[in-house]
């Protein structure tokens, strides 16, 4: 390093320099060099390197090296590459100001490590992507796994950094950081309980990003789009956004309606109330043209049948052969617990698709169609009387 010094020293009394300036002379000659040399190297790998490695990477038929080796990740490789050259080099110029140097080498150590922290997030966000390209991780919550290690990440780097501000040992700030580990728990109670709950809601496969949850008590209804580490987003049908902590969803019940999705079908369960008086054994002229309609099957005319009975065979024939109905599934129509507004009768079935207008459509169709027939066997509906029923059956016709 002397000798190095020397010749340079020597290359400047040749050009004309004073002896008395000589030392200062040669010290800004050597910054700039050494900034050069770290502007030119950084280039090189930005332009000629990266290109290079990028070019190789386009022509594998993998697409994990794609995302690996993508523009973030390698201008977060060109940021390592100053520091270290200045680290390397700076003797050369301070070797007589040994404060000065430490000073200049701390500030590179911190400034490297601020730098492999900035290259361990770009590589968690490759390796994120890498997994939402994935067929079975793709509809993992990952994303808070990779904020907590991120976390981690950037706690040992505070740590180190503060190792080096202090000249100390990394494990001995630890064992004093250990003291003070309940107030720690308490500042990231929230990050810890979600990463314990991203834990558990990605083992269990409890939720996933895409899934339609109901949660009433926090006023979730819709699709979730993120689940990161403090919070799950569900964007409501209202087009609002409800946010969720991760560990309520683990501690409180929540529905999910994944499973109706995954099974093609979704489920029809409404009712509706037949007016008791009408319910009445059939005629035999009655029998006759149900016969005739196809709506009954012909051995029912020596059975004592009722309306309701016959309204209820043809209707759970109607559901079985409706275009829209998943076969696969339950298809029944029964009767509930007579009240005082009726005896309801409920249809219970899927339909063979699960878009929410197509459904409406189906199910409004069925229950026209149900409301239409009604009066072909003798059945009506039962309504509250409103006030224009009332006066119908109180004021005279010729007052009307």
């Amino acid at each position: 390093m002397e000798q190095i010094n020397q010749s340079i020293a020597q290359f400047l009394l040749h050009i004309g320099i004073d002896k008395e300036n000589i030392n200062w002379s040669l010290q800004i000659l050597l910054i700039i060099c050494i900034a050069l040399l770290s502007y030119i190297t950084t280039k090189l790998f930005r332009y000629i390197i990266i290109p290079a490695v990028q070019k190789i990477t386009s022509r594998t038929k993998a697409r994990w090296d794609d995302y690996l080796f993508n523009e973030k990740m390698m201008i977060s490789f060109c940021r390592l590459i100053p520091p270290l050259v200045w680290y390397i080099l700076l003797p050369l110029v301070f070797s007589k100001l040994p404060l000065l140097l430490e000073f200049l080498q701390k500030a590179c150590e911190i400034y490297l490590v601020v730098c492999m922290l900035l290259l361990v997030s770009a590589f968690l966000n490759s390796l994120y992507e890498i997994s939402n390209e994935h067929e079975t991780l793709r509809n993992r919550p990952l994303k808070g796994i990779y904020q907590m290690i991120k976390l981690i990440a950037f706690g040992i780097g505070f740590i180190v950094i503060i190792s080096i501000i202090t000249d100390s040992n990394a494990t001995s700030i630890l064992a004093g950081l250990g003291a003070s580990a309940a107030v720690l728990m308490l500042i990231f109670k929230d990050s810890l309980l979600g990463l314990v709950a991203g834990v558990q809601l990605s083992a269990n496969d409890m939720l996933r990003p895409g899934d339609w949850i109901t949660m009433p008590k926090y006023g979730a209804d819709g699709d979730v789009i993120e689940v990161s580490l403090t919070t799950v987003k569900v964007r409501n049908f209202d087009k609002t956004i409800t946010t969720i902590p991760p560990y309520v969803l683990v501690s409180d019940s929540f529905q999910n309606w994944r499973g109706m999705r995954d099974t093609g079908g979704r489920r029809i369960k409404r009712s509706i109330n037949i007016d008791l008086n009408t319910i009445r054994f059939c005629t035999e002229e009655e029998k006759k043209r149900l016969v005739e309609k196809g709506w009954i099957k012909d051995n029912t005319e020596t059975e004592e049948l009722t309306n309701l009975s016959a309204f209820t065979s043809y209707l759970q024939e109607y559901l079985v052969h409706h275009p829209h109905t998943h076969k696969e599934l339950m298809i029944m129509v029964r009767q509930l617990q007579p009240t005082s507004e009726g005896l309801p009768l409920e249809i219970y079935c899927f339909t063979d698709t699960t878009v929410w207008m197509e459904y409406e459509n189906i199910q409004n169709g069925i229950f026209n169609h149900l409301l239409a027939v009604l009066p072909q066997f003798g059945l009506r509906a039962f309504q509250r009387p409103a006030g224009k029923d009332i006066n119908d059956s109180v004021i005279p016709p010729l007052q009307r």
